[in-house]
């Protein structure tokens, strides 16, 4: 039987997982530079790699610490497994949409796509799985759809990259909230489900004459660590998860789309109009209501008496 924790173990357990947390979304949000670095490369192949080369580093993680038992069980899950193979292709649509948006210079409308993604989540959390919204959520949602009005307006060419990825991302993660199964065997079957598709695109782009791995050197060793690229984000936020507070971890989501906003502007010169300052201030004023609502709920839930 385990001892209960001290207040000295939680505060270490809390640090610990800020560090994890940071260390999760501060890879996010330099994972474009990465993609950048293979523009020569189509996003196709980028992501084929990504999923070939996730399921062993994935496969090898599982062996380390004991999990594949957990891979076994979810097997003879059908539901699970209908589940996951649903949630496979939202995310290799996902991962290709971000690619393509990155190697064409639309790193502002991938960045914009992220912020969108926790409004999102309240809004299927309201219509799909019934939960209750207050007045702060709705005025969030409110407002991200005036900037997206206004950004539609003068932006539409970007503007569907935003919206695919914040609603792909979104229901992946509602398919994965349902699917019970733990986060590192979850996406090892879904990138092994993936594996025969990547496989034959890039046996056929061979077959065509096209190289194996990227055009240079440089290229090939970044597409053999698309593993690792992948999956030790995940890792580290899904310690993060178990450690944090969910209010905590919510506000620290903003990192990776901040950054990804920073770098497309102050590194690659991607144009910043008067529509994205109107749609961009009006999601920080919707994040602000957004995660004002979140603490106000969780010091409300703390502060109830227990039975």
């Amino acid at each position: 039987m385990n001892a209960p924790r001290t207040p000295s173990d939680q505060q270490r357990a809390a640090l610990a997982g800020l560090w994890f947390g940071l260390g999760a979304y501060g890879l996010w949000g330099v994972l474009p530079i990465y993609f950048k670095a293979l523009a020569a490369v189509g996003p196709v192949d980028i992501v084929a790699h990504r999923v070939a080369w996730s399921v062993p580093f994935l496969a090898l993680l599982l062996l380390l610490f004991a999990r594949t038992g957990e891979v076994r069980a979810v097997l003879r899950q059908r539901r699970t497994m209908v589940l996951l193979a649903a949630s496979a292709c939202l995310i290799a649509v996902n991962w290709l949409l971000y690619v393509y948006a990155v190697t064409t210079g639309h790193i502002l409308a991938g960045s914009l796509g992220y912020y969108l993604n926790p409004l999102v989540n309240v809004v299927m959390g309201r219509f799909i799985l019934k939960e209750r919204l207050g007045w702060l959520q709705w005025a969030a949602v409110v407002v991200a759809l005036a900037g997206i009005s206004a950004l539609a307006y003068q932006s539409l060419g970007q503007l569907w990259i935003s919206l695919a990825l914040a609603f792909s991302f979104a229901t992946y993660g509602l398919l994965r909230k349902i699917a019970s199964v733990e986060a590192v065997a979850g996406l090892a079957i879904e990138t092994t489900l993936l594996l025969p598709l990547a496989l034959l695109w890039l046996a056929w782009g061979v077959a065509a004459g096209g190289p194996a791995f990227g055009p240079t050197r440089t290229d090939t060793i970044l597409l053999l660590l698309a593993g690792v690229a992948t999956s030790v984000p995940l890792l580290l936020f899904t310690a993060a998860a178990r450690r944090l507070r969910y209010s905590t971890l919510g506000m620290l989501q903003f990192i990776a789309p901040t950054l990804q906003f920073i770098i497309a502007v102050a590194f690659y010169g991607e144009a910043f109009t008067a529509a994205h300052a109107v749609a961009f201030g009006a999601i920080w004023i919707a994040l602000i209501l957004y995660v004002t609502a979140l603490v106000r709920d969780h010091r409300s839930a703390s502060a109830a008496p227990s039975d």
